[in-house]
């Protein structure tokens, strides 16, 4: 992940405008927040599914790089007084303290925006390019993450039931880590099986690293994770550990990832990155 996330910022550097480039505080703003030291999983699960459908890694960078501009767009948002108020991102002050609410807001649409700009430049067949580019604007609008979040903040300290939690983690995160995969896969050219495979490998992937993160909220120290701990219970958000208790919860999680290794079964060595970052994902954090 460190090698292939060495990619994906040489690439995002050349990207993304130069923060002296007018305007430069958008500019300033954008790249604070997306070199801030984040792991670059979704752009390498892109690269990771890609290769196991055959395809070539450099020629779906630029779409690897639109995740992580959505990805971080997303977390510029969720910082925001309106939505989560957080002070931290990674060790650093979030967007909006450094920039100020507007620059924040500002930046994340230019981050949304450009992922679509990068979406179009992978140099694949036309029809693979609109199937990636479908997949991102379900799985990053309101069928996916902005719905999931919109779920998130209505229900806070509201008791929540088993079903509406699962649509919260499914859509709020899931889905983008669903679709990294997916989008790797369409442009590569996978098959109808290799992209059900890659659908059911991304969909208790993602569930799974929604559960951990809801864990590590608990268990978590500031220091391990850039940003504060036990916001989740204090505003009492809809998480796992609060419906079923952290050992069921940490049950939950590994069931998810050997429900999603199998899955991968039919790509045999190929999709070994793929169970890596599955295993790195859930296993280091519960």
């Amino acid at each position: 992940m460190r090698q292939r996330g060495q990619l994906v910022d040489a690439a995002l550097d050349k990207f993304v405008p130069r923060r002296d480039y007018f305007p430069a505080k958008l500019h300033s703003a954008v790249r604070h927040s997306l070199f801030s030291g984040g792991k670059r999983l979704r752009p390498v699960l892109v690269l990771a599914a890609a290769e196991a459908c055959g395809g070539s890694a450099r020629d779906v960078l630029p779409a690897a790089c639109a995740l992580e501009c959505i990805h971080t767009y997303s977390l510029i948002h969720d910082d925001l007084p309106a939505m989560d108020d957080d002070d931290l991102r990674r060790g650093q002050p979030t967007c909006h303290k450094v920039f100020g609410e507007a620059a924040a807001i500002l930046a994340g649409d230019g981050l949304l925006t450009l992922a679509f700009e990068l979406m179009a430049r992978c140099p694949v067949r036309d029809d693979r390019q609109l199937a990636a580019i479908r997949l991102l604007a379900q799985a990053s609008g309101m069928a996916g993450m902005v719905g999931g979040q919109m779920a998130d903040i209505d229900a806070e300290g509201e008791e929540v039931s088993l079903p509406l939690l699962q649509y919260i983690h499914t859509h709020k995160t899931g889905r983008l880590i669903q679709a990294s995969v997916l989008i790797g896969g369409a442009l590569a050219g996978g098959t109808p099986a290799q992209l059900k495979a890659l659908g059911v490998f991304g969909e208790t992937m993602g569930l799974a690293f929604q559960i951990a993160d809801d864990i590590l909220n608990v268990v978590g120290t500031q220091e391990q994770l850039g940003k504060s701990t036990g916001t989740d219970s204090a505003r009492g958000k809809a998480t796992y550990p609060a419906y079923f208790g952290l050992e069921e919860s940490r049950r939950q999680a590994q069931a998810l990832l050997e429900r999603g290794l199998a899955a991968l079964e039919p790509f045999g060595r190929r999709a070994a990155p793929l169970r890596a970052l599955a295993n790195f994902t859930v296993q280091r954090e519960v």
